[in-house]
């Protein structure tokens, strides 16, 4: 007994029904070809007309009908002609195969052109008009489909969560992008400089552009200012303050105390509420915290109608046990830390009662759709507890502006990307609000690294709501999460196998068929997913492999080019010291020439340095 199996894919043919195609196409060819030659032939010849081609090949074969010269001369041209055709076809396939990606094939299996019609432009565009932003084109572009082709877009309420390995084009395919046509206001995370100085220049002609670098990311002067008590109105906001202050420095599943970190956040609200009431610097905060004993804060309390219960609550707090107190304040200090970092206070501080620095105001930023770039890095001193308040004080600036818009939605939607969110942009509560914002208008595009990335910052049960509130979701290759790919692997599908087994016995042939099923694209297909091709999963349509539309393929390429080229730190060196030696050329008539200054060297330690260079600061 023998017996052999073939998987043939999904539709395939057994290889008794490919050789008899086979046999049928060769028999065509054969017929159609002889016929075609004796009728040419007959033609030439002047003989008489040649009958049908199965009639032709009777003929030929009883000699009714004479087979030429003509008619060989003519058969030898159509073998050459199909012989080229031959080539050409294969040449083709095989550069669109060279030309495609090895994963292009699973996209065959996904999504039709139908079931995605509203990710297309057309159906985005339609969304668009029925929210009234029909002006603002269709959507967020997330790529080209490699199944058709075909433009797909996040329309104007779509949510989405993006996570894309290192060194995978996140960043010139989904981050850049999504900023150059934002049509309002554009708040921007990240922790390299890259988005900045590709963006920045291009964004100039939309509306003002306000870089926000407490920890020298891109060397950017801080020209501006943002008071973060601004942000405090009532008791609420200075509690939400302080919590975004505490989450930011905190990792998920860090082991905490439920007395101290609690009464730790609701001291550093009390304080937070005091410094605003009084119109004083957020340093102060950090003062307070170091002065156990000191009651100016439950004073200014006391005295502003209103917060007499807040005065109650610091004065408990100050009054307690010496042991409990230190603890309180200890742990409230723990969160205030960054303040001691005079870099980072420098952008969220007045230099002076002349300071003449503009003053960032979140209200007026999202109606004059200008372009914010907060830019932090994790570690020691960090500024991500200021990079989180400032991104909330837009978000939620925005969110009041569209609640007296028509349809209670942003006439223009604000764009958010928040890259590299869990380490720069660590927002507690996003995953609750996520939704929410869509429905006025407010489109934020979080990007992360990986699953676990985001359990880091919002825990399991967050990751999972956030990924589960987002209408997009992107996944662009790079991850190695066993766990994470397996997940993907089931929400993209399956497809099934028809394979024939062919056995004999005792000199009798049977053949049976079995249905196997199999991931349209394994764990080890998506951990090895090549540049250039994503995976989309919209909310109520199967999945899509798109090829991603990277910057440089935009027409807008140049633009982008330019402000990179502009704002490249090497370039700005260049002009340094150029602009140093032309300082020995005279200008004018009086005075003689002056040299270079040397270069400055290292940060001179503060007490080494003089009252006028402590005065600098």
């Amino acid at each position: 007994m023998a017996e052999g199996k073939r998987s043939t894919g999904p539709g395939g043919l057994s290889a008794e029904s490919v050789l008899v195609f086979i046999g049928i196409g060769l028999f065509a060819l054969v017929v159609g070809g002889t016929w075609v030659a004796t009728k040419i032939a007959a033609a030439i010849n002047h003989t008489r007309p040649v009958s049908d081609p199965m009639s032709n090949i009777s003929d030929l074969l009883n000699g009714r009908v004479r087979w030429s010269g003509a008619a060989t001369g003519v058969l030898i041209i159509e073998i050459v002609v199909l012989g080229l055709l031959t080539v050409g076809a294969w040449y083709l396939v095989t550069r669109r195969r060279d030309s495609g990606s090895r994963v292009d094939k699973s996209a065959q299996l996904m999504s039709k052109r139908k079931e995605i019609y509203k990710l297309t432009r057309q159906g985005a565009q339609e969304i668009a008009n029925r929210l009234g932003a029909g002006h603002a084109g269709p959507g967020v572009m997330i790529g080209r489909t490699v199944r058709d082709n075909l433009e797909v877009f996040g329309s104007w309420e779509d949510m989405h969560v993006d996570i894309w390995g290192p060194r995978t084009g996140k960043t010139t395919s989904r981050a850049v992008p999504a900023i150059l046509d934002a049509p309002g206001a554009v708040v921007a995370t990240s922790n390299k400089r890259d988005i900045v100085d590709a963006t920045r220049d291009p964004r100039s002609k939309k509306g003002p552009v306000w870089v926000f670098d407490p920890q020298e990311v891109c060397s950017e002067p801080n020209s501006w200012w943002w008071n973060p008590l601004s942000y405090i109105t009532d008791e609420t906001k200075a509690r939400e303050l302080a919590e975004h202050f505490v989450a930011s420095q905190r990792k998920e599943g860090a082991q905490t105390d439920a007395f101290f970190d609690s009464a730790g956040t609701d001291l550093l609200a009390g304080l937070l509420l005091a410094a605003a009431v009084a119109k004083r610097p957020i340093t102060q905060v950090y003062s307070w915290l170091a002065d156990q004993r000191n009651d100016e804060p439950e004073r200014i309390l006391r005295s502003t109608p209103g917060l007499q219960l807040s005065a109650d609550a610091l004065s408990g707090v100050i009054n307690a046990p010496d042991k409990q107190r230190a603890g309180v304040y200890g742990t409230a200090q723990q969160s205030a830390q960054f303040l001691v970092n005079r870099k980072v206070t420098r952008w969220v501080t007045p230099a002076g009662p002349n300071d003449n620095r503009p003053q960032f105001n979140p209200h007026k930023f999202v109606r004059e759709g200008g372009t914010l770039y907060s830019l932090s890095k994790e570690g020691a001193g960090t500024a991500g507890p200021l990079v989180t308040a400032l991104t909330v004080a837009v978000v939620e600036a925005a969110e009041d502006y569209a609640k007296t818009c028509p349809m209670g939605r942003l006439p223009n939607p604000l764009v958010g990307v928040l890259d590299e969110a869990a380490n720069v942009c660590r927002w507690k509560n996003l995953p609750d609000l996520y939704s929410h914002f869509g429905s006025r208008g407010i489109v934020l595009m979080t990007i992360l690294q990986s699953w676990a990335q985001g359990m880091e910052c919002w825990g399991e049960r967050g990751m999972e709501k956030l990924w589960s509130a987002a209408n997009i979701r992107v996944y662009g290759g790079g991850a190695s999460d066993a766990n994470f790919l397996e997940r993907l692997s089931k929400l993209i599908g399956d497809y099934d196998i028809l394979s024939s087994s062919v056995s004999y016995n005792k000199g009798e042939r049977g053949t049976s068929k079995q249905t196997q099923r199999h991931h349209i694209m394994e764990v080890s297909d998506l951990a090895s997913m090549p540049p250039g091709r994503a995976v989309i999963f919209p909310s109520g349509i199967p999945a899509t492999m798109i090829k991603t539309v990277p910057w440089m393929a935009r027409p807008d390429a140049g633009a982008v080019k330019a402000s990179l080229a502009h704002h490249d730190p090497s370039a700005a060196a260049g002009m340094a010291v150029q602009g140093g030696a032309n300082a020995w050329v005279a200008a004018g008539t009086g005075g003689a020439p002056q040299a270079p200054a040397a270069p400055s060297g290292p940060p001179v330690p503060i007490w080494e340095q003089t009252e006028e260079q402590r005065r600098g600061w």
